[in-house]
């Protein structure tokens, strides 16, 4: 064996080794405290109820899309920030960002002030990226499956707990709405004291390499090929510039002070953007990528406007300063649902390839009968059994598409693809919010959007029933043998 291949080895073991356990743990750890907040299933009738004393249309129609607004604006430069900042500054800025939350949100008032609450509350979100990436850079490849089943579970179980334990409180030990926000605030602010204690990663997947050849390490295209291999080629200057890089210590501040480290980053930065943008052109000309892509996006965008809004569709329903409300158990079963369903896709037997586009329809439509029920029978256990089913099966789908559309991708094309889809969601869930919620728009009742948001799924199910026809017609026909000429009599 080789010097490059023994060092390689010996890394391999170190990463794979028991040096994995500590970040893991603690990012597990940050990830439970930041989902277990008691309040947030009693968010609507806090904000309606006599401790901030605001209406329906202020809360629905001009606080809400703040949030909306914000993440839009943030996910890509905090996406960028992530990786050049190497994830642990994202990291603890989103848990100060939470923390600025719920202290706005325990002793603030007035519209202009929650809506910079809900300013803040896009920026967690928007560091949700750091999150879900950083346990990437400390540990090996081999890894990766094992460390990601970890921390999605500490986010599943801190938000069912926090869901769980809000509606024991309220229900059984009648704790004002006040003192769950207090909890969620301590939960919180134990969250962001853990982010402190994880380990600086000394490379990251854009920015910060520690060898050109991982950089430019050559990527499976989209068409599940392993054998089809590509490979971004470097121009002799940004070999030299990755040299120049390799000397100079990340984000120190006689580098920034240098002329020629800030030209180093300058090109840096511009040579990741030339990547990102090579990579989205290879990944989005496949089509099996593209179509799982669009019924990420357009699901997506769907799937936010309705769970941002479902507690106040509750609330029209059943009042909760008149009757007593059961928001935390039907967050929580539909989470422990939404997770048992994700579960039963590995025992799916579908030809995904063939039959998927119709699948998506069908379960399409599905959602949009649950929405729609939802919205037309008023009644509230009605409601929140049609919001359970929402909820699992758009979980069941999400997973199945997170899947098709990661098997065959590399770890810097996973979080392109991901973090695009994502943004072209919210882009949509923005003009949405614009047209339909937006007090500066037509700014609808409750009800009304509910029945914009059926509508909305039942297009999508349409769509892709006509393109799932089209694609088994069209291989229907391409199996087929061409017809015999016909014979000629001399």
């Amino acid at each position: 064996m080789d010097l490059e291949g023994a060092v390689s080895a010996r890394r391999a073991m170190l990463l794979s080794g028991p040096g994995w356990i500590m970040p893991t743990a603690l990012l597990c750890l940050y990830g439970f405290f930041c989902n277990l907040r008691p309040s947030e299933p009693f968010l609507t009738p806090y904000l309606l109820g006599p401790d901030k004393n605001l209406t329906e249309r202020q809360v629905f129609n001009e606080i809400y899309p703040v949030w909306t607004y914000s993440y839009l604006v943030l996910l890509f430069p905090v996406f960028l920030a992530t990786d050049y900042l190497r994830y642990k500054p994202v990291i603890i800025m989103q848990g100060l960002s939470f923390i600025i939350t719920w202290f706005m949100l325990l002793y603030v008032e007035g519209v202009l002030a929650i809506q910079f609450m809900e300013f803040f509350y896009g920026i967690t979100t928007a560091a949700e990226v750091a999150y879900y990436s950083y346990i990437y850079s400390v540990v090996d490849h081999d890894m990766y499956q094992k460390v990601t089943s970890y921390c999605r579970t500490a986010t599943l179980a801190g938000f069912t707990v926090g869901s769980v334990t809000g509606q024991l409180l309220v229900s059984l030990a009648g704790w004002s709405l006040f003192s769950l926000n207090v909890i969620s605030l301590t939960c919180v602010s134990v969250a962001f004291a853990t982010a402190w204690f994880l380990p600086m990663p000394q490379k990251s997947l854009f920015f910060h390499q520690r060898s050109s050849g991982h950089v430019n390490k050559a990527m499976r295209v989209v068409d599940g090929s392993d054998d089809d291999l590509e490979e971004i080629e470097d121009s002799q200057t940004v070999r030299q510039w990755e040299e120049a890089e390799s000397k100079i210590p990340l984000n120190s501040a006689a580098c920034l002070a240098d002329e020629k480290c800030k030209m180093v980053h300058k090109l840096n930065i511009l040579k990741v953007l030339k990547i990102l943008w090579q990579d989205f052109l290879q990944c989005y000309s496949s089509r099996p990528l593209l179509c799982w892509s669009v019924w990420w996006a357009l699901s997506t965008c769907g799937y936010y406007q309705v769970v941002n809004y479902a507690q106040g569709l509750w609330e029209k329903v059943m009042p909760s300063q008149s009757s007593e409300i059961y928001n935390g158990s039907v967050e929580a079963v539909s989470t422990l649902l939404g997770a048992v369903a994700v579960f039963a896709v590995g025992y799916i037997k579908i030809t995904w390839s063939t039959w998927g586009e119709l699948a998506l329809s069908l379960f399409a439509f599905l959602i949009a009968a649950a929405v729609y029920v939802m919205d037309t029978v008023r009644n509230i256990w009605v409601c929140y059994a049609c919001y359970v089913l929402f909820r699992s099966l758009y979980m069941l789908l999400i997973t199945v598409a997170t899947f098709q559309i990661a098997a065959n991708l590399s770890m810097e094309r996973y979080a392109l693809v991901f973090g695009v889809n994502t943004f072209i969601a919210l882009a949509l869930q923005t003009l949405i919010t614009m047209i339909v919620v937006d007090s500066r728009g037509l700014g609808l009742d409750i009800f009304t959007q509910f029945m914009i948001y059926a509508g909305y799924f039942a297009a999508i199910s349409l769509i892709f029933l006509v393109s799932g026809i089209y694609r088994i017609v069209k291989s229907y026909r391409s199996k087929q043998p061409p017809p015999a000429a016909p014979s000629v009599d001399s």
